[in-house]
């Protein structure tokens, strides 16, 4: 139903203003009486094969939300009806910003992609805390950034604010210094400027009775030897693992008319790339470190691929919109399948 009546609908429309028009929409449904029990009736797959054991959390089932889609932290309590195994939240920001003018949301419907030039659009992380205060029980990604304004020189400055702020309501965190929409932002990936932001916020988690996960997120973009310092990093600083990957600035075979939109591009064109990043990680590491892969993923077969290749975990964010939340099911069902041996 979503892909031949509810998405064609929904298509028609501003790409940003039906996100925001659906979260309400969800969240008036998901306080009818009975609803909300419906929906998870019909997405939700719970087994305990499914679960994961990684960097000392359990995750229910290894399909999660990639951060992007509940920017600040407005609707994750519904969003776990439709069967994620876990929801990141973010990028937040020290401070709110706008992000960058609008129009900056674009479809690629031949190319089931999109592009986004979002620029960290955030209510600010403290105005975030207080909606994580009224968790009931969702597993939780923080994904933390720096605000557009902040010089790369003082960046570590609002990674350590946010990592502050979110310490008591999420479980595990997420460093963005991947996405192409904030100026100079990835320039955070280069091998020194990366080391001291992770050291400098391992140090700020070693001050906690309990330590919470840090992992990175890098772009797809990375070359084989720029990958390979990232491996060195991870090792060296050792935080808990790596989500590959963020969005792209490649437009490498595309086709619809819109295709050279500034912004990150994810979608299906991202697929082949997210995955050979993830194996190259995985491989050239000798798997010495969790991978949650992102990144294209539309079907179940391009889920356990990812899996195949070295991930641990798997998110969906373009996959979710094209697809509909029968997909976090079917996935879910593929790799009960697949450990079965059925395929």
């Amino acid at each position: 139903m979503y892909t031949y009546i509810i998405r064609p609908i929904l298509f028609c429309f501003d790409p940003e203003k039906v996100h925001h028009a659906t979260f309400s929409i969800i969240r008036f449904i998901c306080k009818i009486p009975f609803v909300r029990g419906i929906i998870k009736s019909l997405y939700v797959v719970e087994d305990k094969k499914l679960e994961r054991h990684l960097f000392g959390l359990t995750f229910k089932n290894p399909v999660g939300l990639a951060a992007g889609f509940d920017k600040d932290a407005k609707l994750f309590n519904e969003l776990d009806a439709f069967g994620f195994g876990f929801i990141e939240i973010g990028t937040l920001t020290p401070k709110p910003q706008a992000g960058n003018p609008k129009k900056r949301l674009f479809r690629l419907k031949e190319d089931q992609a999109i592009i986004n030039r979002m620029g960290f659009n955030n209510g600010g992380v403290f105005d975030a805390v207080e909606r994580l205060k009224k968790n009931k029980g969702v597993l939780i990604g923080g994904n933390i950034g720096k605000n557009k304004t902040t010089a790369n020189e003082e960046a570590y400055k609002d990674y350590i604010i946010c990592f502050n702020a979110l310490f008591e309501y999420v479980d595990y965190f997420v460093v963005n210094v991947s996405s192409p929409n904030t100026p100079n932002l990835r320039a955070l990936q280069d091998k020194e400027p990366l080391t001291r932001l992770l050291l400098d916020l391992k140090d700020e988690n070693a001050k906690r009775k309990t330590a919470k996960p840090i992992l990175l997120k890098i772009a797809p973009d990375l070359s084989d030897e720029q990958l390979q310092d990232i491996i060195d990093i991870v090792t060296n600083t050792k935080i808990d693992g790596v989500i590959a990957t963020n969005t792209t600035i490649s437009r490498k075979n595309l086709y619809s008319e819109n295709q050279n939109e500034i912004g990150g591009l994810s979608g299906r064109p991202l697929n082949k790339r997210s995955t050979d990043v993830i194996k190259f990680l995985a491989e050239k590491s000798n798997k010495a470190f969790p991978i949650i892969g992102v990144g294209g993923i539309h079907s179940a077969e391009d889920a356990l691929e990812k899996l195949a290749a070295g991930a641990d975990l798997v998110q969906l964010y373009t996959g979710f919109i094209y697809e509909g939340p029968k997909l976090i099911k079917t996935i879910n069902k593929a790799i009960l399948k697949k450990e079965s041996g059925s395929i």
